[in-house]
């Protein structure tokens, strides 16, 4: 079993396979457009535009499960982080990190990293870097800034 086993919905639904991502880096983010952590999407996108070329991506998973903070639609939560923060990345169908409806993407990520006090996601804006051969190499909370990753996405490009 790898990253590159799975399938995932994007925001418009339509299945895409993670297989697609072979080769690539990729920082996996659980979202919320009404997060006290929400600013994060500025530093998010500064990553991509500065990194996307050296094939770095970012996927951006909507989750409304902690304080119901992304509580539109897709639609609605890709328009506000075009408008609120230029961004440019791959979002995806809103989904669940914890629990028996959670995302089996998810299920494996954190497999592969816990965090501290175990396994379950604790909050909005948890990452996980994927190194290009699909390895989960590290996790970061909700408080790391992706101005505080940038380094480790540097040692992997």
């Amino acid at each position: 079993m790898s990253i590159y086993d799975f399938k995932v919905k994007d925001a418009k639904g339509e299945t895409v396979d993670m297989s697609d991502y072979k080769g690539k880096i990729l920082l996996i983010v659980n979202t919320a457009t009404g997060c006290g952590f929400t600013p994060q999407y500025d530093g998010l996108e500064k990553l991509y535009a500065d990194y996307k070329e050296n094939g770095f991506e970012i996927l951006d998973f909507p989750c409304n499960q902690f304080g119901h903070q992304a509580p539109g639609t897709e639609e609605e939560i890709v328009s506000f982080c075009k408008m609120k923060f230029g961004t440019t990345f791959k979002q995806f169908a809103k989904i669940e990190v914890n629990g028996k409806n959670e995302e089996p993407l998810y299920t494996y990520l954190k497999s592969q990293k816990k965090g501290i006090g175990g396994s379950n996601i604790k909050w909005n804006f948890t990452k996980f870097l994927v190194d290009r051969d699909g390895n989960v190499v590290e996790r970061f909370g909700s408080t790391t800034t992706p101005e505080k990753i940038e380094k480790k996405i540097k040692e992997l490009i």
